[in-house]
Formats: structure tokens, sequence, C-alpha cells
């Protein structure tokens, strides 16, 4: 729909509005009204964000993902255009409503958020990934597993697998599983998987190990290339068959707001890989997009 048709990379996933409430506070349920520091409206959803960063960066990008023919969807589509990233065919549908998200951010920067169940974020499904990919396109990124219901481990597999016949880099992120899946249960997808990104508490989760480290070698075992988990504070943990290492993350960042900081850092990743640098290298990129975007407000805003 938009872009030059020449895209390096390609994310799959959820692209959706955030309106942003920053101090976000519970007197406001008792006082009838509250007075935030800060209020706005942005683009938001794991696939946007990361989509986003990358084209700030400089990359060209195909974004896969599904809107509702609303306001909220062109207003998306507006800034896609903006921002130089193409959309693929099809993602306009006259079935959907464009998710809104409302982001309750706190003081300390931790966030809560307010969905609307029947908009677009969880709506993506396996027909709307047109495949075979275009052949510029060096990775293929699945923003966030688990985010959709229509997309299990059998749908993953099926797009990971052709990403892989066209050899490219697979990639994905995750959030948390929300039906007791494990990794074992992943397996057959994550084994297409050559840079798996999820965070400490999604790893965790998904493998009931009360570590980090734990956790990787679980997801390594369920087939996943190299393993590199997002450990806030403490940066991140590279995993793979030959070595494994904890990357710091940047000292000194004041917390403002962590929405989209694990979006920024696998944006940074993928950047970073697509420049062709070593695995550590991307890793310490990857934490210092992470850590840029928690000092601001909003997901994509430090770019």
């Amino acid at each position: 729909m938009t872009g030059t048709g020449q895209s390096e990379i390609i994310i799959i996933g959820a692209a959706i509005v955030d309106v942003l409430v920053r101090p976000a506070s519970e007197e406001v349920f008792h006082t009838g009204s509250y007075g935030a520091e800060d209020i706005r409206m942005s683009v938001g959803a794991d696939a946007l964000n990361e989509a986003t960063v990358l084209a700030r960066l400089g990359k060209r990008v195909r974004l896969v993902t599904v809107l509702g023919n609303d306001r909220t969807g062109a207003y998306i589509i507006r800034h896609c255009e903006e921002e130089g990233i193409e959309l693929s065919e099809g993602s306009l549908r006259n079935d959907l409503v464009t998710g809104i998200n409302v982001v309750l951010v706190e003081e300390d920067g931790r966030r809560n958020f307010l969905t609307n169940d029947r908009g677009s974020l969880r709506k993506l499904c396996l027909g709307d990934i047109h495949m075979p990919f275009p052949e510029s396109a060096k990775i293929v990124c699945f923003a966030s597993i688990f985010v959709f219901p229509g997309i299990g481990a059998k749908e993953l597999r099926t797009v990971f697998a052709q990403a892989k016949k066209q050899n490219k880099i697979v990639c994905a992120d995750m959030t948390k599983c929300k039906n007791g899946e494990t990794a074992e249960e992943m397996s057959e997808a994550f084994a297409y998987i050559d840079y798996l990104l999820p965070n400490d508490e999604e790893a965790m989760l998904l493998t009931g190990k009360e570590t980090a480290s734990e956790a990787a070698d679980v997801l390594l075992h369920a087939g996943a290339g190299n393993v590199i988990i997002k450990c806030g504070k403490a940066g991140c943990l590279v995993k793979n068959q030959e070595e494994s290492y904890m990357v710091p993350a940047k000292e000194g960042v004041k917390c403002v707001d962590t929405t989209g900081a694990g979006d920024s850092f696998a944006a940074g990743f993928l950047y970073a890989l697509s420049e062709g640098r070593t695995l550590r290298e991307c890793a310490e990129y990857a934490n210092e997009c992470g850590a840029r975007a928690v000092g601001v407000m909003g997901a994509t805003e430090w770019l």
C-alpha cells in the first residue's frame, strides 16, 4: 500500500494507537478527576513500534498487519506513509475496528494497559501473511508470539518454514503465553527461529524455570538457534549452543516510561543484524536502543 516495494526487513504483528497517561494514579477513582502531567496519542503495538524504529534508522521495512477501515486506521496509514513503512496488501479490513490501548504509566515508568478485545490488536491470522516473501527482504521477524489467538505453533511453523525456504533470517519476539503453552509445544515453530528475543518474565513463564539462564537452555533445546533474553536493568542474556554471556545495560538511565522499550530493543537488534554486526554488537546496540526508549514518553519518541 505504501513504500518502495524493496523492503529489507519484514515485520509481522500488531499495529494500534496508544493513548498514554503519565503519571496515572488510582486516585482518579476516588476524586473523579486527576491532573496528569502528560497525556498524548501515538502509534503503538509491537510490530508497528519495531517498524517505526527501523524506518527511522534508515531501513526499508514492510509491515504485515491488519487495520480497521476507520479514522484510527487512517491515522496509522498516514504514519506509515510519513515514515516510509510499506504496508502489505490487504491490511485494511472493513470488518475490523482498529485497536486503541490506553497506557497508564506510573511514576517509576511501569505501565498498565486498557485494551479493546474487539479491536484489531489480536486479529491477525495466517491468511493475512502473504507468502512467499519479497526476495529483497533478508530478515523476517514475527513481532510477538502469543499475541494472536489464530496464530499458534502450527501457523508459526508455516510462516517460519517458508522464510527459511527462501533463505531469510528468522527472528521472533514474544509476549506472555496465555493458555499454558510450553516450550516443548512450541518446538515445531522454534526449530526455524534463528534469534528469539523474549524478556526474562516471558521466558520463565513459558519454560517453567526460575532464572533467565535456565529458561534460555530450555528454549535452545526447543530449537531456537540463539536466545537473547531482555533482563531490564541488568541488560540482556545471550545464549546459544557455543556461548553464554550477559551484556550489561547502559548506566545512568532515568526511566520515564517503559512502553515499547522491548520493541526498541528488538528493532535495534534487527538493525545491527541487518548491518552484519556480530552477535555481541547486536545485543549491545539493542540495549542502547532500549535504554534510550525508556528515557522518554511513548514507544518510539526517542528517535
